[in-house]
């Protein structure tokens, strides 16, 4: 059987929250298993836990937010997603701020925090949700959808009205239980439009943005002066996103996610769709006689192969 995984110590990290440019402290702490991703929102009068799960969700305009009582904790997907690609299911998150810090753009630091805290396997079966029907969301003309497959597929498609998406790539599929997240997805950054980041920042929001955490456009070119570190950099930032927003359902997902030009709103309408339909989805282990089996192993195994490689 796979099994469940945590962290073996504590590691925490400081940086900027993109929106409200404060300086946050981020703590990773071993989870017990069966008790899944908690974010506990630090406070001096008292501390908020929020377990991870769609309908915490409070709002997706900018980014993903969770939200219990009064307390928010703002920006959680890149970390989301790169729990997802350590496959660490049981961990508690300490936020002393109201937002997770943005490092670079994505969910690259995150993974070298995550593996400095070297993940371990408990001995707990791991759990899954495996699609066993379609659905779709759909507004607008975007759309998100999940229906069932053998891994874990995802095909996203981006379309702006820019010219550096002119003559780029804008689709990507990739199989996350036979490609690799390091090496395709981690780096990707947020990016924006200088003329929204003006904006945001006259409504005090993007406080924290910089050339240095995202890839900003004006209205011809990319203006950073690094190149991007994929040539369809904003479509794998896209998946990345979409990966952690999806993870916000507890368990990895097995079946195939399809989307064009969706966003946190959509993934999260999708995955309340889906867990409000119980004939959609069913929670499994995973032993050695399913298919799906070696996929995990193959993707466990490049798991351990980058740990190694980054702790040498």
């Amino acid at each position: 059987m796979i099994r469940q995984k945590t962290i073996s110590k504590n590691v925490s990290i400081k940086g900027i929250g993109l929106h409200s440019g404060e300086t946050v402290k981020l703590t990773l702490k071993p989870g017990k298993p069966d008790t899944g991703i908690v974010f506990v929102r630090k406070n001096k009068k008292r501390n908020c836990e929020i377990k991870v799960n769609p309908f915490v969700v409070s709002d997706t305009k900018l980014c993903s937010t969770l939200k219990k009582d009064e307390f928010k904790i703002m920006t959680v997907e890149h970390i989301m997603s790169a729990l997802y690609a350590c496959a660490i299911d049981n961990v508690v998150i300490e936020v002393l701020g109201t937002e997770i810090p943005i490092l670079d753009g994505s969910s690259n630091p995150f993974i070298y925090l995550i593996q400095s805290a070297i993940p371990v396997e408990q001995d707990v079966d791991k759990k899954f949700i495996r699609i066993k029907k379609a659905l779709k969301f759909e507004v607008d003309g975007k759309f998100a959808m999940l229906e069932p497959y053998e891994g874990f597929k995802i095909d996203f498609s981006i379309e702006f009205p820019h010219p550096v998406f002119a003559n780029r790539n804008n689709q990507i599929v990739i199989d996350l239980y036979k490609d690799s997240y390091f090496d395709e997805i981690a780096r990707a950054r947020t990016f924006g439009f200088m003329q929204e980041v003006e904006f945001l920042r006259s409504n005090g929001l993007a406080k924290g943005g910089s050339l240095d955490n995202a890839i900003v456009m004006d209205e011809y070119k990319i203006i950073n002066n690094d190149r991007l570190r994929y040539e369809d950099e904003f479509v794998r930032h896209k998946v990345l996103d979409a990966i952690g927003d999806l993870y916000l359902g507890g368990h990895p997902i097995i079946g195939k996610f399809t989307a064009f030009k969706s966003g946190h709103e959509i993934n999260n309408q999708l995955l309340r769709l889906l867990m409000n339909d119980k004939s959609a989805y069913e929670i499994i282990n995973i032993d050695q006689d399913q298919t799906i089996f070696d996929q995990v192993n193959i993707h466990n195994q490049k798991l351990e192969n980058n740990f190694n490689e980054v702790m040498v």
